[in-house]
């Protein structure tokens, strides 16, 4: 019972520490999407053909930003699931089968989208407010400034 107990803490460990990572690279995605439009509108703006390939490249660091963040919301049901088994007050408990440690993908497998249904996820991602700003913002800008350009 504490090996198993055990190997769910260090799954828990591992899964809370990946969910950090995704959160902070998420961040890095943003930080990167501000800098690729600033860097072009320093440089001449975004007149013509250049526009276009930044509102393009805009879009699909978006995507990757929303693709990340599927990533790391997969990861939070099972975090879910082992807090439930590791909280203090199911110590000695019975564990549901379902909570062996290290079985991840296992679990995702069982659950796993189509292919549809994993579109659908990525943008479900893409609209959500964490995720849009500042994406959204620098697309609408971008769209705002070819327009006029």
């Amino acid at each position: 019972m504490a090996a198993e107990r055990q190997g769910l803490e260090q799954e828990w460990l591992l899964l809370q520490q990946q969910c950090e990572e995704y959160e902070r690279y998420s961040l890095l995605i943003k930080l990167f999407n501000f800098l690729l439009f600033s860097v072009f509108l320093l440089a001449g703006g975004l007149a013509g053909k250049t526009g276009m390939v930044v509102l393009v490249v805009l879009l699909m660091v978006w995507l990757q930003d929303a693709i990340w963040k599927t990533f790391q919301s997969r990861i939070v049901p099972r975090l879910l699931q082992l807090e439930q088994a590791i909280h203090p007050l199911n110590v000695g408990a019975h564990v549901q089968p379902d909570t062996t440690a290290f079985q991840f993908n296992t679990h995702y497998m069982q659950s796993r989208p189509s292919q549809i249904g994993l579109i659908r996820e990525y943008a479900t991602q893409a609209i959500r407010p964490t995720v849009a700003f500042p994406h959204a913002l620098l697309v609408f800008m971008a769209c705002v400034l070819i327009v006029l350009g």
